[in-house]
């Protein structure tokens, strides 16, 4: 019975990673980029703050989401259960994901002699390449063309330099 559970749930992980979508680990991408840039004046601890303000609008935006699921078209089709509720919790949860390793980046940048300002470039920096990597993996796995993946690594890079001109236009 044990290994009979273990199929099924190996069998679950294998339709999920078939159906994968990673519109929100682009869309967190983005969301680490903007928070890095939009971080203004921190406090005595700017690179914990920097992380903890990563990874709190990670997952409020994550909540967002799933509310916005739940409560939008997924109530319009179905009634909701606790089967449901979860489903879409783990489809968003890339939300969140994306936002950890431009958090490993601030809370890593000392051990690489880097100030606030060189952990907010590298964390900027990371978000910025996740992205252009989720964005890949998604078309990868749609089975895009080259030529497509390229443009939309192209459309992407493109988003993330107007991300790294308006941080040069602010400043910080």
């Amino acid at each position: 019975m044990l290994e009979k559970f273990r199929a099924q749930a190996r069998a679950r992980r294998a339709a999920r990673r078939t159906h994968a979508d990673y519109t929100g680990g682009v869309y967190g991408s983005l969301l680490a980029a903007s928070v890095v840039v939009g971080a203004s004046t921190l406090g005595a601890f700017p690179r914990l703050e920097l992380a903890l303000l990563l990874l709190a609008t990670g997952v409020v935006f994550w909540l967002a989401h799933v509310h916005a699921q739940l409560f939008g078209a997924r109530m319009a089709q179905r009634t909701l259960n606790r089967a449901t509720v979860l489903h879409v919790c783990r489809e968003e949860w890339p939300i969140v994901e994306a936002a950890v390793p431009s958090t490993v980046a601030v809370l890593v940048s000392p051990l690489l002699g880097l100030d606030i300002q060189g952990a907010s470039w590298l964390a900027l920096a990371v978000a910025l390449i996740s992205q252009m990597g989720w964005a890949t993996a998604a078309a990868r796995r749609a089975g895009a063309i080259w030529r497509q993946v390229v443009l939309t690594d192209a459309v992407n890079l493109v988003i993330g330099l107007l991300i790294v001109a308006l941080k040069f236009a602010l400043k910080h």
